[in-house]
């Protein structure tokens, strides 16, 4: 097998607030392949989007900060790099779309003049040339009179558009690795599948490996290569899409697969999992899952249980498995 493209060893990220230290991130091990794409999932709080941010070097300062771990990216830990350092990285060889394609664009300067600024900072061209491999970008991701539109701004775009212009701008560089946060969040169901669809092509033209942060299991079964599933700060299950789609092992991944509408079955009332992702700041000493577990015993209460491989290349992080 190649060696990993990431790799994420114990990584910590925590916050320090009114309330005391807030543990978002509480020691994830994660590897990344060459031309993998990696989902992440699980609910909104459990640390995706501050994972993805601790490898762009984007952790919200002052009061953030990566206490432990390491972020291993070609020989390099990113941890132990300098802000220049990480800026040269970011955008480059590591790029981001950000959650809200509505609110990540800059409303005053042209989509032409956004686009192009990665290339300049990046690469040693002229900005004519940086606005031609504009065009040839935005033409790749399905954006129709592209070299008219490099020209207007980001209100006269819809939604998908927007969404499609973001993926553009991460893919000018051609990098190794592309971390989308809820790349289809506030998209109808047809621009979706279209945006899933254009990721998947890039990734295999451009050699990309891709790290997709979502909530959503149907994403994840169109897309995922491998899976990987947070709750509370930690990974509770890290397995092959295959192999979580077949049996999932961990009762938080289960209860998420239970949660989703079946056309096969109508119910009257959907699934929900019952009570709240536990106070960051204040994690409970046991499984983090436990008062919201239908199998929970006493002893779930009493110790966190390590992540182990439960079959091979399947780990969960349960004890009662």
């Amino acid at each position: 097998m190649d060696k990993p493209l990431l790799t994420i060893e114990n990584l910590k990220t925590y916050f320090d607030t009114a309330k005391g230290e807030v543990h978002a991130v509480d020691g994830i091990d994660l590897k990344v392949y060459p031309k993998q794409i990696v989902c992440i999932v699980g609910e909104s709080g459990c640390g995706k989007s501050m994972t993805s941010l601790s490898v762009m070097g984007l952790v919200p300062k002052p009061g953030g900060r990566i206490a432990d771990g390491a972020i291993w990216f070609e020989g390099k830990n990113l941890v132990e790099l300098t802000e220049e350092e990480m800026s040269s990285i970011r955008g480059n060889e590591i790029s981001m779309i950000f959650q809200e394609p509505m609110t990540s664009l800059n409303p005053v300067l042209t989509i032409g003049d956004q686009m192009s600024e990665v290339l300049l900072r990046h690469r040693k061209i002229t900005k004519k040339k940086a606005m031609e491999l504009v065009v040839e970008i935005l033409q790749f991701v399905g954006v129709a009179r592209a070299d008219e539109i490099i020209h207007d701004y980001p209100h006269r775009f819809s939604g998908g558009m927007r969404q499609r212009v973001m993926i553009g701008m991460a893919m000018l560089c051609q990098p190794k690795l592309l971390i989308a946060d809820e790349p289809t969040t506030a998209l109808d169901v047809t621009i979706q599948a279209q945006v899933l669809d254009l990721m998947k092509r890039m990734s295999e033209q451009f050699d990309t490996s891709v790290i997709m942060i979502t909530h959503d299991l149907g994403v994840v079964a169109e897309v995922a290569d491998h899976v990987v599933v947070m709750y509370a700060g930690q990974v509770v299950e890290n397995a092959s899409a295959d192999s979580l789609f077949e049996e999932a092992l961990h009762p938080y991944t289960r209860a998420l697969l239970k949660s989703i509408p079946s056309i096969d079955e109508v119910k009257d009332v959907l699934y929900a999992i019952p009570g709240t992702v536990p106070d960051a700041a204040n994690y409970p000493p046991g499984c983090r899952f436990a008062d919201r577990c239908d199998i929970a015993q006493p002893s779930c209460r009493e110790k966190l249980p390590d992540l182990r491989e439960i079959r091979p290349g399947h780990l969960a992080r349960c004890d009662l498995i």
